[in-house]
């Protein structure tokens, strides 16, 4: 049985209870207000379920919570999949914030100016002086996904030159690799409620890669990256801007060493290998995300995870084994917090302490040395 949003806000609010079955990762960057979020294998156990209530199960799309559904039915559960899924609701969503005449873009730079001043605006700005990421006579690419964070790094760069302390340009970009008509639609209402006058350009990446077995998503990030960079030049920019904030960063520099095998990190900027004069840089590196999820959900803002249109059916998007490693990497950071509290500016400190005395070997300009070379001088 399938309901429509619609539908759904027909019910009794007491006569049913909204089970979201995305994954933690997913609702991080939207949840559903009310809902429980819990695995779809688990929610017979789950001692939350209601048993004398409708279940309204919930995925990304509405495709994965229909098996779902039926199965819980056959266990004897009242249970019914959501139409169209999580955007089905975050659609309704925008739609009843528009019918209220709710203003905003007014409300959602106040909170930077105010609000998150502190957590959000001082490390952000923070970030650019720290490492040089904007300049005099800059023309900024400010790329857009969808996502909470490059939404919130467009709004910040509208925030900086508003103060215009020095003269640079700034370009908000969208790149459409193939999204399905709802996920642009969220992405494009979300542009005009918060402002930002986005220029969104098409590519076909997404079937590029939908045939690749071997690290689709990990191709699909390098072609992305790489229209954006060409987009952005043919703009007469010369560097993008990508919203990746400091858990980000942390997170990459343990990925590497427990599965990499090496010591690296996130740079706050790079010079294109492959695009003469463009520079990337990342403007929430010293961000936490946790401001940056409180600052949508201050907004009431409502954002995307993933925009594939494959989502739901992706053998990596979704596959436990390839996106298990950057949630395991999160559960330990919490866990070794609870033990230590500083154990995250740590992380985010040891590549600054680097002390190659100290270092058996190391790469410089892809060649290897070896603290042999200087160990009898």
């Amino acid at each position: 049985m399938q309901l429509s949003i619609e539908e759904v806000k027909k019910l009794d609010s007491n006569s049913y209870q909204i089970i979201d079955i995305r994954s933690e990762e997913e609702v991080a960057h939207g949840a559903i207000k009310g809902a429980l979020n819990i695995q779809a294998d688990e929610i017979e156990s789950d001692e939350r379920v209601p048993h004398d209530k409708k279940l309204v199960i919930v995925c990304s799309r509405g495709k994965t919570s229909v098996d779902v559904a039926e199965y819980l039915t056959e266990k004897g559960f009242d249970a019914a999949s959501l139409k169209g899924g999580y955007i089905s609701w975050l659609l309704d969503a925008m739609k009843e914030d528009e019918v209220a005449e709710r203003d905003i873009k007014a409300d959602v730079e106040q909170s930077i100016r105010k609000k998150f001043k502190k957590s959000i605006w001082r490390k952000f700005t923070k970030a650019i002086n720290t490492y040089e990421l904007v300049k005099p006579g800059d023309r900024i690419a400010v790329c857009i996904s969808g996502g909470k964070d490059s939404m919130l790094m467009a709004k910040l760069f509208q925030e900086l030159k508003h103060h215009n302390k020095f003269d640079f340009e700034v370009k908000f970009l969208v790149m459409d690799p193939g999204y399905n008509e709802a996920n642009r639609h969220v992405i494009e209402e979300n542009c005009r409620n918060l402002g930002i006058p986005a220029t969104i350009f098409e590519s076909d990446i997404f079937d590029a890669v939908y045939d690749i077995e071997k690290s689709p998503c990990y191709l699909c990030a390098r072609m992305r990256r790489g229209h954006l960079y060409a987009f952005a030049k043919e703009l007469g920019c010369n560097k993008i801007a990508l919203g990746h904030h400091y858990d980000d960063v942390i997170e990459t520099i343990l990925m590497g060493m427990l599965y990499g095998a090496q010591v690296q990190t996130m740079m706050p900027k790079l010079h294109s290998t492959n695009f003469e004069g463009m520079e990337l840089i990342r403007p929430l590196y010293l961000v936490r995300e946790d401001d940056i999820k409180a600052w949508r959900d201050y907004n009431g803002l409502h954002f995307i995870q993933c925009a594939c249109k494959f989502t739901d059916t992706c053998t990596t998007c979704n596959n436990e084994e390839n996106r298990s490693k950057r949630v395991e990497i999160k559960q330990l950071i919490a866990n070794l917090k609870k033990v230590n509290p500083f154990v995250e500016a740590n992380i985010f400190k040891s590549v600054e302490n680097v002390n190659l005395a100290t270092v058996v070997a190391y790469k410089k300009d892809g060649i290897k040395h070896s603290f042999l070379e200087h160990y009898d001088d």
